[in-house]
């Protein structure tokens, strides 16, 4: 499932390439003709994210609200003058970035004298098409999505008021608000880390990542992890997140066991320390990286490095 970084990066795309177009919104698969009605050639005047959520606000008052969940992905296409990434979401491969677009259009895109763009607007939907957004130089395409609505500016709130803080918004009072949540449960806290209502847009990756930078056990109750250590975690957390905005993938092994540190990114093999190393040595201290399963979801750590509390 996509992360809480990748949301925010839609979110940015979105505001960068459609914020104050009047679009055409259309359901090619047809599950969505009548949100799409309600949003058809409105204008898009905000774009947010929450934890995995997103929310796109048009003037009539309406939002299109996305969780992408475990299959959903935007993808992104338009003429020459269209940046930024041609598709994020899922599925994706472990350590898989966003793809991005080259800046070179097609020469098929432009005119007989080799002048501007002829842009001949979208191409046919491929596949199950959820929702289509069409601007003046360029669409983009959900498929897969758990959620995909068309709600009020009122039933956003109900859904940010269900979610935790959001370390990528990192407001005043959410790194409290997360230290007093985590610290109130018995629960262990590597199934807090996965509870959107304590903290929003952490998946398995970050979990497992964030815990063994801690060197916290995963087991731990949230109540046994004092204030200070608390805080530390989400500190950790809005560092590594933001990381993945930036890079547009998560890379939590520093440049000494990448292979070619001066390449700016690592290989895939090399951006984690223990999500899905199960049975591979510890980069640390060369224990082999256990793996369980937590809640439904496959929990990897380090036995040796994760005893902290």
């Amino acid at each position: 499932m996509p992360e809480g970084h990748s949301v925010h990066r839609l979110a940015r795309q979105f505001a960068d390439v459609f914020s104050g177009q009047h679009l055409a919104v259309s359901s090619p698969q047809g599950r969505f003709t009548d949100g799409a009605a309600l949003l058809d050639t409105r204008t898009l005047v905000e774009t947010a994210a929450h934890g995995k959520h997103l929310f796109l606000h048009f003037d009539n008052g309406l939002v299109l609200h996305v969780h992408l969940g475990l299959y959903g992905a935007w993808d992104f296409g338009g003429d020459a003058t269209f940046r930024g990434a041609s598709s994020i979401g899922a599925p994706r491969k472990v350590g898989e970035r966003e793809v991005f677009d080259d800046g070179v259009a097609d020469a098929a895109a432009f005119d007989s004298d080799g002048g501007a763009p002829a842009y001949a607007g979208p191409p046919a939907p491929v596949g199950a098409v959820r929702v289509r957004l069409a601007g003046a130089h360029g669409w983009a395409d959900l498929r897969g999505a758990t959620t995909c609505h068309a709600i009020t500016g009122a039933e956003a709130g109900a859904v940010l008021a269900r979610l935790g803080p959001d370390p990528l918004r990192n407001l005043p009072g959410d790194k409290e608000g997360f230290v007093t949540g985590l610290r109130a449960r018995r629960t262990p806290l590597a199934a807090l880390l996965m509870d959107q209502k304590v903290i929003a847009g952490v998946g398995n990756v970050y979990r497992a990542e964030l815990l063994f930078r801690q060197g916290l056990d995963p087991w731990l109750p949230g109540r046994a992890l004092d204030s200070a250590a608390a805080g530390e975690l989400w500190e950790d957390t809005v560092s590594m997140m933001s990381d993945g905005v930036r890079d547009g993938r998560i890379i939590t092994t520093p440049p000494r066991y990448w292979t070619e540190p001066d390449a700016g990114l690592p290989a895939p093999e090399e951006s984690h320390s223990v999500y899905r190393r199960h049975g591979l040595d510890c980069r640390d201290c060369g224990t082999l990286v256990a793996l369980s399963d937590l809640g439904a979801r496959k929990l990897y750590w380090c036995p040796t490095c994760q005893q902290g509390s």
